[in-house]
């Protein structure tokens, strides 16, 4: 009896255990030999049968690849103890002992890993739930990047400045999350400012006729230009205006120096905060 299993259950049962065991490998025979192989190779054969059921199943239902591979890893498993239980009571072993010494270290390896299984436990969240997955650019918490890989334990993110980081799945779990690329459209927000000189009328239709020029901007729904607001020194234009998610940034950026462009072109300044001093000449007295 090892000092472990001496440590994890009552030793008297380990003893049990251990000479049922040796007891049941003296009484083999030829007979019985050929028996538990049969016994082995059916079971091998219904796990074998089994998992390609199950793959199918996965194949059919388009199950995400990582929560596959979980299922699949945990019924291996279990189909496994399965086997050993039954080549073991066909062997006449004691299993109340064994299965009692099996489970304190169960208890034991569990207690030591418990970080590990609530990263585990998250993964399976995310991978049920799905708020992102490969290719999706999230922030989730204090990370913002796009997903490479969603595995059981760790989530693989990729920052814009090309940095991999690897982010426990129990943090991602309680953490939330904003998925900027699972959907197919995406608005762009932006304010102008103009100078009060120029008349709104003809700011709007200015940035509207860069709207309109644009490629990559969507009619429908449709853009919105109007007054956003009276500054101390200028006007701002709130511009709303909706594009394939994938065009996000071009129209972003090309807005901004467009709409610059047109207004110099016809003169409309953007002001900056500035103030307007008056000087008064001293009155005769």
């Amino acid at each position: 009896m090892t000092p472990v299993l001496a440590g994890l259950g009552n030793p008297e049962e380990t003893a049990d255990a251990m000479e049922s065991v040796w007891l049941t490998l003296q009484d083999l025979n030829l007979e019985r030999v050929l028996r538990i192989v049969l016994l082995f190779a059916a079971c091998l054969l219904v796990m074998r049968i089994l998992l390609h059921i199950l793959d199918r199943t996965f194949q059919r239902l388009e199950v995400d690849r990582g929560l596959r591979t979980f299922v699949r890893s945990a019924l291996r498993v279990v189909l496994w103890l399965i086997t050993v239980i039954l080549v073991l009571s066909e062997l006449n072993v004691e299993m109340t002992s064994l299965i009692a010494v099996l489970s304190v270290a169960g208890l034991a390896v569990s207690l030591a890993i418990q970080g590990t299984l609530s990263n585990l436990a998250g993964g399976i969240m995310v991978l049920v739930s799905k708020p992102f997955k490969a290719d999706d650019y999230i922030d989730a918490g204090s990370v913002s990047g796009t997903v490479v890989e969603v595995g059981l334990v760790y989530t693989k993110i990729k920052t814009p400045d090309n940095k991999m980081i690897y982010v426990p799945n129990g943090q991602i779990a309680e953490a939330k999350i904003v998925n900027y690329t699972g959907q197919e459209e995406r608005r762009v927000d932006l304010t102008f400012s103009a100078a009060y000189d120029a008349p709104p009328e003809q700011v709007k239709t200015l940035i509207s006729d860069v709207i309109g020029a644009h490629p990559k901007a969507l009619t429908k729904p449709e853009p919105f230009v109007r007054v956003g607001a009276y500054q101390d020194s200028c006007i701002d234009y709130t511009v709303r205006v909706w594009c394939a998610t994938a065009d996000y940034w071009d129209l972003h950026f090309d807005l901004l120096e467009q709409v610059k462009a047109a207004f110099d072109a016809n003169g409309v300044e953007m002001t900056y905060p500035h103030l307007n001093v008056h000087m008064m000449g001293e009155q005769n007295k």
